[in-house]
């Protein structure tokens, strides 16, 4: 059976790597000559948008799925009801949503989640009526295409918001307000075909210039995790989804607030491929293909690290004893994700120590509450 991917980036690069073991074969479309996937299964080069390679990715795989958000609803929508159309999974409508900031966190307060206060913006004379209404400070976004920091103005001061609107380009905007949080959480879970769930531990995450550089997990008290389950769960309902699907979530005095969702396996669920009976990349697998969901439970107290930019020498990440290192096989270049190495120790304290520890090597200076 193979699986066709839009998208053969890192994640879909551990996507396959999850599914080989269960018999599973892959192929990929990515505009890119040198994407990470290329080296283990084989691509068709081409844009995300290109209908004949569309259709051929259909004609030859049993299930479309996606390793990032950011492709053509569109051309998706348009594959669904031609001639060769395979089944797709997450649900477009998933993704449409995950697409436009306004769009997600209209679903959230429509689903009773809590999140941030904000307003749409598409004028200078929006603008100024959210920052009468939400005040400063806040954070002005494009409503889509931002990712990893990406596509984002701080605000401090209404000068800084009409700067931003002009750095930004003019284009659809969302203000936020800035939410001083205590922790940042995620949480993953993944709903098979036959409305099966299972729902990960939660991830404790912190970012440094708008990238994940560290999870840890399991993360935070238990009503953090049931809540956030709760909040998951609801979502995973709404759209009849298939697939795994991550909210993020800022923490303020025990209070979740959502900030957004990736209808996708996750950055911060790199640490189940060894920290899980089943990994993040393998439910997402079976869930879209309708096999049984594999066990959530983790195996110790993991933390994840991200290595941005250029890769370390890998003698000094191995030397670590126990840790598991993944090389992306990217060109370096400031501010890319280009692997990332994960430990599992038998206690929360013994993992917190292992996780400072590698981050003084590989990100002084970077503060873990």
């Amino acid at each position: 059976m193979t699986v066709g991917i839009v998208g053969a980036g890192q994640l879909g690069r551990m996507l396959a790597l999850a599914g080989y073991p269960l018999g599973l074969d892959f192929l990929f479309l990515d505009p890119a000559r040198d994407a990470p996937a290329g080296r283990v299964a084989p691509v068709l080069h081409g844009p995300f948008t290109d209908p004949k390679l569309l259709s051929r990715l259909a004609r030859e795989c049993a299930v479309l799925t996606f390793d990032w958000e950011n492709i053509s609803v569109d051309a998706l929508r348009a594959h669904a009801v031609s001639a060769h159309a395979a089944r797709i999974c997450p649900p477009i409508t998933a993704l449409a949503a995950a697409q436009d900031r306004v769009t997600e966190k209209r679903l959230f307060e429509r689903l009773g989640i809590p999140t941030t206060r904000w307003r749409a913006v598409g004028s200078p004379s929006q603008l100024e009526r959210a920052l009468r209404e939400i005040g400063v400070p806040g954070v002005l976004k494009t409503r889509r295409l931002g990712y990893d920091g990406k596509g984002q103005v701080r605000v401090r001061t209404p000068e800084d918001a009409h700067r931003g609107w002009e750095e930004l380009g003019k284009v659809p905007l969302i203000y936020e307000e800035w939410v001083s949080f205590d922790c940042e959480v995620s949480i993953i879970g993944a709903r098979s075909t036959s409305g099966a769930t299972t729902i990960y531990p939660l991830n404790g995450n912190v970012h440094s210039e708008g990238i994940l550089r560290l999870t840890r997990a399991p993360y935070g008290p238990p009503s953090w995790q049931r809540l956030a389950a709760r909040h998951l769960r609801c979502c995973l309902t709404h759209f009849r989804y298939v697939g795994v699907l991550t909210i993020e979530f800022f923490v303020r005095q025990g209070r979740l607030i959502a900030n957004e969702m990736a209808p996708r396996v996750h950055n911060s669920g790199h640490w189940t491929i060894e920290g899980c009976v089943t990994s993040q990349f393998e439910n997402h697998l079976r869930a879209i293909l309708g096999l049984p969901l594999g066990s959530p439970r983790p195996l110790g107290y993991s933390a994840m690290v991200n290595l941005i930019g250029a890769l370390p020498p890998c003698e000094g990440l191995l030397a670590e004893e126990g840790l598991h290192l993944h090389d992306y096989g990217k060109q370096p270049r400031p501010g890319r994700k280009v692997g990332h190495c994960t430990v599992v120790a038998p206690t929360a304290a013994s993992r917190d120590r292992r996780a400072r520890r590698l981050l003084g090597k590989l990100a002084p200076g970077l503060r873990i509450p």
